[in-house]
């Protein structure tokens, strides 16, 4: 029987690549002894199990690594058996992945200093020094055996690599070899896509290193699962986290205050309930469109309109960031997202003091809720991170019959099996949400179809479902014993399609819901000034009346007379601080304009005409960013004090 044309190239391409796949495992096993004192473990399981949830990284490292290879390697070349061409495939293969695998190398010794994977945050950092060459020297003679390590088992893998070379075989024919070559080009293009994005799920994208915090017990464990040419690459352009030197510490203290303390209310202990809610602009809720000279206006949410008049919403909120992973970090730990995600950077795997380790530290057992494929968005590993006790996804729903085929489980049984979830849980407790079904491609489950108004565009009707599935969480919430003794928090996350015309203006993009429900409580009315998502974790703290120092950029909602009113957020490509009468925009060197709060479009610049709100606007917007770039950079984020 003939085989398959090119079996023997392609075989040799296969064994090429998994001899990649065997020295990261080394690399990995030396990763680990160099550092066993830094990573805590239980036993050899956990090592098989980083090892395990290491491929998927090691795949996209080593993808990037021999795209060139493997493209050379399977075109249909009638000279690629010949001598000059395997020689040519020989360098192409080892210059790319030596350098690749030099830097696991470095880091088992610079672990010890940095604590994570290198990023291009260590190369910027390498790039300031003036004593390069001092620094390789000293390398080379403290860690020489590092050294020797690497180029033993270069070697070996250069020797491993000869051992099995291309047998000359007969061609066969012209159509038949281009034909089969054409489609095992294809096949194994789609593969090496899916590959260097972890899957190939709609419904999560490329992983990132946050991703390995997923599988861990510590986070010291995802540095294990990680290996550095991915750390590398995956922030070679995601790294716009610079340290700046604007204004002096002073200045930051009087006009931020990064750490708050609030003793406005006694000290209580309510359960905290958190819905972040996907894609849910300002625009879809009648309650907060009251004032809006929007002709006809029409909203979808019938339910959380009822809720309003009881609550306390905030009718001029924002998100800080653009996408559902932001939203996590800005609610939940006060951390906005600018010109670059703070997720997807060099820096969220750190201490990170929040409303989870804060309440925590009171006595509060703490969840957070899903309904898409466990690690989804990104939102497991920072759970983790967070130090979330507990993650209930798609896998412990364990019920496909309610998928919706391609995000999660539908918003209606998902919200009910985190009514039922958390009411079997110790109080107090902090419960947290992210819905799935207000997002492309815009479905309902098909036995509601006709029950929610279609509207304008594609995702209201969503919108309305989601707003039912509230109604029907609250309709059993009210039955529990704990609910008279609970905030409830309702968030969006970001804007998403937009119909009205006023909405397109650059100020209101990206305005979001945001509503304080508990009940029988003072927390009722109407607040009209800025108002974004970081400000929720303060907010929280000063409801419960938790009196110790905590770092915060954002301000309390309900108690906060030092900081007035802000908003900051990066929109068309620079920063955007809104206070008081004026919009500052800044391009991360220079204030480029500052425009008139009524003035939505942002068309006129009156940054001639600056005047002394304009100047401490300016400062304050300065003094937020320095302080942003120094405690994340520096990894502050755990840290209460100034």
């Amino acid at each position: 029987m003939k085989r398959f044309p090119r079996f023997e190239e392609y075989k040799l391409v296969f064994y090429r690549i998994l001899l990649a796949y065997l020295f990261y495992f080394i690399a990995r096993l030396l990763f680990f002894i160099y550092n066993r004192n830094l990573i805590q473990i239980d036993g050899i399981t956990d090592v098989v199990s980083m090892c395990y949830h290491g491929l998927a990284f090691d795949t996209t490292s080593i993808l990037y690594l021999n795209l060139l290879f493997i493209v050379f390697s399977i075109l249909p070349f009638r000279i690629n058996h010949s001598r000059k061409y395997q020689t040519f495939l020989f360098y192409l293969y080892f210059i790319p992945n030596l350098l690749g695998y030099a830097t696991n190398f470095v880091d088992f010794i610079y672990y010890r200093f940095n604590f994570g994977r290198s990023t291009i945050a260590a190369l910027d950092s390498l790039k300031h020094e003036s004593n390069k060459s001092l620094l390789l020297l000293n390398f080379l003679i403290h860690y020489w055996h590092v050294f020797v390590l690497f180029f033993l088992i270069s070697f070996l893998w250069i020797y491993l690599y000869k051992k099995i070379s291309l047998q000359i075989t007969n061609h066969h024919s012209g159509v038949v070899y281009f034909g089969t070559s054409t489609f095992s080009f294809l096949v194994i293009a789609t593969l090496i896509v899916g590959g260097i994005r972890g899957d190939f799920k709609k419904s999560t994208r490329p992983i990132n290193l946050l991703d390995a915090s997923r599988y861990v017990k510590n986070s010291s464990q995802a540095d294990v699962i990680l290996n550095t040419p991915f750390a590398l690459i995956r922030t070679m352009f995601s790294n716009n986290f610079k340290k700046v030197n604007f204004v002096s510490q002073a200045t930051i203290d009087s006009l931020i205050v990064p750490i708050k303390q609030y003793k406005n209310n006694p000290k209580t202990k309510p359960n905290i309930v958190i819905f972040i809610l996907e894609s849910n602009a300002k625009e879809y809720y009648g309650a907060f469109n009251k004032e809006s000279t929007i002709p006809n206006y029409k909203g979808y949410t019938p339910f959380v309109d009822s809720l309003a008049q009881h609550s306390m919403i905030y009718t001029n909120a924002y998100s800080n960031g653009y996408k559902s992973i932001h939203a996590m970090s800005s609610i939940l730990a006060g951390i906005p997202s600018f010109k670059d995600a703070f997720t997807s950077s060099p820096y969220p795997k750190q201490k990170t003091e929040s409303l989870v380790s804060t309440l925590k530290s009171e006595g509060y057992t703490t969840s957070f809720f899903h309904g898409a494929p466990n690690g989804s968005m990104g939102f497991l590993g920072y759970s983790n991170i967070l130090g979330f006790d507990n993650y209930y996804g798609k896998n412990e729903y364990n019920n496909d019959a309610e998928f919706d085929g391609v995000w999660g489980i539908w918003d209606e049984p998902f919200f009910q099996y985190f009514n039922s979830t958390i009411s079997k849980k110790k109080q107090p407790f902090l419960a947290t949400l992210f819905s799935v079904s207000s997002h492309e491609p815009y479905q309902i489950p098909e036995k509601y179809e006709g029950k929610f108004p279609k509207g304008d565009v594609n995702i209201h009707q969503c919108i309305g479902y989601t707003d039912y599935a509230l109604k029907q969480f609250f309709k059993a919430a009210k039955k529990e014993p704990w609910f008279n003794n609970t905030i409830f928090v309702l968030v969006g996350d970001h804007g998403n399609t937009i119909f009205y015309d006023d909405y397109k203006k650059e100020v209101n993009k990206n305005k979001v819901a945001m509503l304080i429900y508990k009940p029988n409580s003072k927390f009722v009315g109407e607040y009209k000034d800025y108002a974004q998502q970081i400000d929720l974790y303060p907010t929280i703290l000063d409801m419960v009346g938790y009196d110790k120092p905590f770092r915060s950029w954002g301000r309390s909602l309900v108690g906060d007379s030092k900081i007035t009113p802000f908003l900051i957020r990066y929109s068309a490509n620079v920063y955007q601080f809104m206070s008081g009468n004026y919009i500052c925009t800044f391009d991360g060197n220079k204030v480029i304009g500052f425009y008139d709060k009524k003035d939505k479009d942002l068309k006129y610049n009156l940054i001639s005409k600056r005047n002394a709100e304009m100047e401490v606007q300016e400062l304050k917007c300065k003094a937020f960013i320095q302080d942003y770039m120094a405690r994340v950079m520096d990894k502050r984020l755990g840290e209460s004090k100034k």
